[in-house]
């Protein structure tokens, strides 16, 4: 039996020690010769004409170097921008046929189509000139109407964004399957509600930023940016500034999270680049936490009608649901409201869908991908639907989604909505779940509770999710002539502690010191292509690339073993770390002795020296990972106040190559998703006016608004790549949204209210209470 002695392992992250001293590097620690600093003037109104920009009284002040409009770098920018739209698991569907999909300005020219669009751009001698500059420019602007609601967007007569897409409706997604209308006519009950999912914001540790540097060499540029997609901007870029892929290097520093906002290039990175080439310096722009709130991209904000029907068991016979996606401004989610459309059935085996799908726009930041994307907004929607039929049919939570999870035996399954799921075993979670929670003596103690005038209440979720993305990922493994191995990898990490992953790879099945593997990611120079980090890709499809490349190596390493042994290459086996002959342990070599005699020329007639692979691995399909997790709350009648009592969280990724890794992510997706639940929200009035532009608005969780996490675990590998791997990095998040909900409903169940909608503020859930009282 051979005992796995990194794989499985609690390795400590080997990125942690320069992380906690301090000593890495992100694109603010970044300082060139003769560096200059950006600042932009933004748009200060939601939709408006632009009738003349000042600034003369900027370009005055000291310090300032000069100051651009969107006229001044049109001729620097020589194709048009692309923003990448982010994580679609079905790319053809990003642009919908018959209706255009508009182009973005770097900057605006005409009109404003939301507060914080950049107008004009100050370059100056320091950061703190570049602001007080912007400051001066003054805009002339002529106010046009404006439209913040998708569903009033849609209605004739409403103020249009674009005058080739009528209603403002951006994209149309439907799915029709089975006999929906005999499903609904035949159901023993029939459950409708109204969602409205809120807007979020990313929020990650270090904001966007940008450094840029023109490149004398190349004659292109060098950009340090804080993103989690290298070559994407790499290529948007080279397309716009009419430059080769070989003249523009993307570099990530360390990135201080990104939770998918900072997918793709956005204005500034077009823009910084213009720069440098144009006054052939560097330029440098950080993004301020209000920039933030106000111009990078936002989530969610989706208003869904659901219709379940079901027979008098409870079984599942037909869904319709109509989801309208606010889109913003800008064309970056037009994934969305598809993905949630094919998410929609969750874990459950439902024969009948009719679903309608639309993006619309609006006069409000864009709105992209954001953890999850997509998913877990399905899986909100259906989950609350799950528990709205379990009450009304008066059954247990648990009981209704047993007898409706698709059985294992029905793998790969395609749901009524389309989508196809690798392999299943969400009984098994559930199951677990209960276990761990003690969801029996929870249930007893809660009614014991109410009699006390306290009011417990137990949520439950079952999730499913997509993740693994293609079309491919990339990787080189360099085993070195001391036996240290350097790993290059397309996929760009940005706290997950994909280096200590791969690292443990390679030492498991290449027997290489742990501590002499190097993994670098993150330059375009270095790593000629890939797709970077995001919808829980970077194992599944990274890692399945270095598995590929470790394989030619082990095979090659089996070679040349061999013909140091003088022994037939079939006669070696790897075993313990080493190359061994079969049944002589004694007669064996290390990979250091193997690398030695790869670069120095001792191989077998015919074989190339060196010990280096480079390999791409394009999955066949996606996977999905699941779980089930349970929540229990207390809410205070008298204030509304919810207090999370305990959370229990089994999660299915498949097999775990770190659990320490596993922990970390399902800790902070937690954090996410009940933030989520109670607290987040993106607010605009109805002019268009950002109400919450600053953290002293916009409610981020702290550590003392949470509790110790109870995490658990089922496996199900996947059959769709070498490790077997399903994703973890949004799972958490899908789940903690409905469980946290689901338990604020259970434990006001008995003042008679079923639903409100997320987040469920104190405010939210009084007000809800004195309108119970009165009826």
């Amino acid at each position: 039996m051979v005992i796995s002695r990194y794989v499985g392992a609690r390795v400590r992250r080997k990125e942690d020690p320069r992380l906690i001293t301090g000593s890495s590097q992100y694109v603010d620690d970044i300082k060139l010769p003769g560096m200059l600093h950006v600042a932009f003037v933004r748009s200060s109104y939601p939709h408006a004409r632009i009738r003349g920009i000042d600034t003369s009284a900027a370009q005055a002040m000291p310090g300032v170097v000069a100051v651009f409009t969107g006229p001044d770098l049109a001729a620097q920018l020589k194709g048009k921008p692309e923003l990448v739209p982010g994580e679609a698991p079905h790319p053809e569907e990003q642009k919908p046929e018959g209706i255009p999909v508009p182009p973005e300005e770097p900057i605006a020219v005409d009109r404003t189509l939301y507060v914080g669009q950049p107008i004009a751009v100050v370059v100056a001698t320091s950061a703190a000139t570049a602001r007080d500059a912007a400051e001066a420019v003054t805009v002339d602007y002529e106010p046009l109407p404006a439209v913040i609601d998708p569903e009033e967007a849609m209605r004739e007569g409403a103020p249009q964004l674009y005058p080739d897409i009528p209603n403002n409706i951006g994209e149309r997604w439907e799915r029709k399957h089975g006999d929906v209308e005999s499903a609904f006519a035949q159901a023993h009950v029939v459950v409708e509600q109204r969602f409205r999912q809120q807007r979020l914001a990313g929020i990650p540790m270090e904001p966007r930023a940008i450094v840029a540097a023109p490149d004398p060499l190349t004659r292109g540029v060098t950009v340090w940016s804080s993103t989690q997609a290298p070559h994407w901007n790499r290529n948007a870029l080279a397309a716009a500034l009419g430059l080769a892929h070989g003249q523009v290097r993307i570099i990530a520093p360390e990135v201080g999270g990104g939770f998918g906002v900072k997918i793709g290039a956005y204005q500034e990175d077009f823009i910084l680049a213009a720069l440098a080439l144009k006054l052939h310096r560097p330029v440098k722009w950080v993004e301020t936490r209000a920039e933030h709130l106000m111009a990078t991209n936002h989530g969610r904000d989706q208003v869904v009608d659901y219709e379940l029907a079901a027979d008098a068991n409870g079984r599942l016979l037909g869904l319709r649901a109509r989801i309208v996606q606010n889109l913003g401004a800008y064309p970056r989610g037009l994934y969305l409201p598809s993905t949630t459309g094919l998410m929609s059935c969750g874990c459950y085996d439902i024969p009948a869908v009719d679903i309608e799908a639309y993006g619309v726009y609006t006069n409000t930041m864009a709105v992209g991908a954001y953890r999850g994307a997509g998913r877990p907004e399905a899986a909100y929607y259906i989950e609350r639907m799950m528990d709205l039929l379990a009450r009304r049919l008066g059954k247990d939570p648990a009981e209704v989604r047993r007898i409706n999870y698709i059985p294992p035996d029905k793998f790969p399954y395609t749901t009524a909505a389309g989508e196809k799921y690798d392999t299943g075993e969400y009984e098994k979670a559930l199951d677990k779940a209960l276990e761990v929670s003690r969801y029996s003596e929870w249930r007893q103690k809660q009614q014991e509770l109410r009699q006390q005038g306290r009011y417990i209440g137990i949520g439950l979720a079952s999730y499913v999710e997509i993740c693994g993305f293609g079309p491919y990922e990339s990787a080189v493994v360099r085993v070195e002539p001391s036996g240290a191995v350097t790993v290059y990898t397309g996929t760009s990490p940005h706290g997950q502690g994909l280096e200590t992953a791969l690292a443990q790879l390679v030492a498991e099945h290449l027997g290489a010191d742990f501590d002499q593997i190097v993994v670098l990611h993150g330059d375009t120079q270095s790593v000629p292509e890939g797709h970077g980090t995001m919808g829980s890709r970077s194992l599944v499809v990274g890692g399945g690339a270095v598995m590929i490349a470790l394989e030619h190596i082990k095979e090659k390493a089996r070679q040349i073993a061999a013909h140091l042994l003088e022994a037939a290459a079939e006669d070696v086996e790897f075993a313990d770390g080493k190359w061994r002959v079969k049944g002589a342990p004694d007669r064996a070599v290390t990979l250091a002795q193997i690398a030695e005699a790869a670069y120095a020329g001792n191989v077998p007639e015919g074989m190339e020296p060196g010990l280096v692979a480079t390999d791409f691995f394009a999955p066949p399909d996606e996977v999905f990972p699941f779980g089930t997790h349970v929540a229990v709350v207390e809410v205070f009648p008298d204030t509304g106040a919810v207090k999370l009592l305990a959370y229990y969280s089994v999660d299915d990724c498949g097999p775990r190559i770190n659990p320490l890794l596993v922990e970390g992510q399902v800790h902070g997706g937690l954090a996410q998703g009940i933030a989520q639940a109670l607290w987040e929200e993106v607010r605009y009035d109805e002019t268009g006016q950002l109400l919450t532009g600053t953290l002293m608005d916009y409610a981020i969780p702290k550590a003392s608004m949470l509790i110790d996490f109870v995490t658990d675990e089922t496996v199900t590998p996947s059959p769709l790549n070498p490790l077997g791997a399903k994703g973890i990095g949004e799972a958490a998040t899908i789940g903690s949204t409905p469980t946290i909900a689901n338990a604020v409903m259970d434990a006001l169940a008995p003042f008679g209210i079923e639903h409100i909608d997320i987040p469920m503020t104190p405010e939210k859930i009084w007000r809800a209470l004195q309108k119970a009282k009165q009826v």
